[in-house]
Parts: C-alpha cells; sequence; structure tokens
C-alpha cells in the first residue's frame, strides 16, 4: 500500500489502516515523514483527554468505563494507552489485547498501547505523532491514558486539551506527596474509587492544596466516580465539557492546542537534529570509542558534547 493510499484509508477510518498508520509513525519508519505531511491538516478536531494519576488510582477502570458512556452518548473513542516497556521485546509490557475486551468488537472504539520506550513525564516520544494520526481518522474524543509513574508524569499536559488528575483513598497521603508534581496539572480531579472509606479526606486535601493558588484562579473541579460500580461517570464527562467550554471562551484552549504543535515540533526537531549530529559527527564506531573514554573518566559528558558539535560546525 501507498503511503497516500495509506492516508485514504486513515481519513476514511479504516481500522487496519489507522493500525499500520500508527506502528509506522511509533517505529519511525522512512514512510512515517510523508505520511504524516498528508495526515496532520486532518487532525486536531478530536477532544484529547489526558489521564493521569498515581499507580493504583484506576485509571485503566476509569478509561474503560468512560469509554463505554461516550458510546452510548454516540461518540466515536480513540484510546492511547502508555504503557511501561518490557525490558526484552522493547514492546509495551500490557499490551491492547488485554486491555478493555469489551470493546473488542465495537467499530467506534480504537483501542493502541504505546510503551515509553524509556522516554520520561508517562507518555511516549512518540504520543504525538499517534495522537495526529487517530485524530486524523476522525475520533471524536481520544483518551490518553498515562503510564502511571508519580509526581514526574506532567508531559500529559503537553499533548491533552483536558488533563485529569486521578487520585484514591488509601494510599497515604498521596496529596502532599504528589504536590510539586502531577497536582499543579489538572483540569479535571477525579476521586475515583469514592465508595471507599478516605475520600472525602482526599477530597478536603484538594480543595486546601487548590485554595493556595488564589480566589482569582480558576480552580479545577473536584468529581467523585467509582468507575468500577459505574458511579460518576456522567458528572465526569459533565465536568470535561464545562471546562472546554470556559477554555474556549478565554482563550486557553486555543493556547493550549498551539502548545501542543509547538511540543511536537520541538520533540522532532530535537530528534532528527540529534540523529543528525550521531551521523555525521560519529561515524561506524566512533561513537563506541567515545563512550569508552567516558567510561574511563578520560573525558567528561560536557566535553565530550562540545567535542561533537565541533565535529558538525556547531561549537
Amino acid at each position: 500500500m501507498t503511503t497516500e493510499a495509506l492516508a485514504q484509508g486513515v481519513l476514511r477510518g479504516d481500522v487496519r489502516a489507522l493500525a499500520r498508520a500508527i506502528s509506522i509513525v511509533e517505529d519511525g519508519r522512512p514512510e512515517a515523514a510523508a505520511l504524516l505531511k498528508a495526515l496532520f491538516p486532518h487532525a486536531g478536531r478530536a477532544l484529547l483527554v489526558g489521564v493521569t494519576g498515581p499507580p493504583g488510582a484506576g485509571k485503566s477502570t476509569l478509561v474503560d468505563r468512560l469509554t463505554a458512556h461516550l458510546r452510548k452518548a454516540g461518540k466515536s473513542v480513540g484510546v492511547v494507552a502508555v504503557d511501561p516497556t518490557s525490558p526484552y521485546s522493547g514492546g509495551a509490557i500490557l499490551g491492547d489485547r488485554i486491555r478493555m475486551q469489551g470493546h473488542a468488537l465495537d467499530d467506534g472504539v480504537f483501542i493502541r498501547s504505546l510503551a515509553t520506550r524509556g522516554h520520561l513525564g508517562g507518555l511516549s516520544a512518540a504520543t504525538g505523532h499517534v495522537l495526529t494520526v487517530m485524530s486524523a481518522s476522525g475520533k471524536d474524543v481520544i483518551l490518553v491514558e498515562t503510564v502511571g509513574v508519580g509526581q514526574d508524569e506532567v508531559a500529559i499536559v503537553e499533548a491533552a486539551d483536558v488533563s485529569l488528575v486521578v487520585l484514591v483513598p488509601g494510599l497515604g497521603d498521596e496529596v502532599q506527596a504528589l504536590k510539586a508534581g502531577i497536582m499543579e496539572i489538572a483540569d479535571v480531579f477525579v476521586v475515583n474509587k469514592s465508595d471507599r472509606d478516605g475520600a472525602e479526606r482526599v477530597v478536603a486535601e484538594i480543595e486546601s492544596m487548590l485554595q493556595i493558588s488564589g480566589p482569582d484562579a480558576q480552580r479545577p473541579e473536584i468529581v467523585r466516580t467509582a468507575a468500577a460500580a459505574n458511579q460518576g461517570l456522567a458528572e465526569l464527562w459533565d465536568a470535561i465539557e464545562r471546562f472546554c467550554v470556559a477554555a474556549e471562551g478565554s482563550g486557553l484552549m486555543a493556547k493550549k492546542k498551539r502548545q501542543h504543535v509547538k511540543h511536537q515540533f520541538d520533540d522532532t526537531l530535537r530528534e532528527r537534529l540529534l540523529r543528525e549530529v550521531r551521523t555525521r559527527a560519529l561515524p561506524g564506531d566512533e561513537g563506541e570509542r567515545l563512550l569508552d573514554r567516558l567510561a574511563a573518566r578520560e573525558l567528561d559528558p560536557v566535553s565530550a558534547a562540545e567535542e561533537v558539535l565541533r565535529r558538525v560546525g556547531l561549537a
């Protein structure tokens, strides 16, 4: 299949074309650039909802049940689940085949697992390109579930129109522990498993933390859910829609979307520059010899980087 034919298949919403296109951009194959060029003008219309939070917060169950709620409302849904990387295969440890089995036969739902492949911040390095492809396929809503790594998991704000931070009772002093990281990126807080003891304490801790932001700030809503029991999902979606309306009116949504493409551009440029510099400055086994000098402490990393940049005329 030619790149043009593959792009047309994605635009028609063909599942096989979409799966193949995502594999191409995730792996960074040579045809990825032409494919993204063809699809990018058709992307950007889907609502991107990021779902982040500590391990054990029930993010996967929440995404699963929220998907079912959206399908009942007649919306098509894409799910990007970013998982830890297998040290053996380099792929996602939790593959999409074992996720959300109840939606496997639903043509209105497309689920894809991505491996982080060592990328920090809770997302895969290829997430932005994957979201471009999935958005171009015509999905109304795309849910992005991050890997669940804790307070460093803030990259989702660079990809999502709405960021949900999911917390649960019973994780100790979770709000204080996460305050320096993901707590600041929430557009909507979700207290999941709210049918458990301690849910009101978590809500109170979030409200106390939000007071620090000051009275003029638009404070995120706090929504109680019990996803496993299908409770609070309609209220959660209502809160998401209210945020979107407010963000559209204030210009925040346009700013977010501008930042999304900026980060995608920066990430792509950084990757291309690094690859090009390594190719030009470290041909053959030059890279390994440089690493040998670093390992032997004969050369420090700053000097090594300066040496490489001099070789390509950038220092």
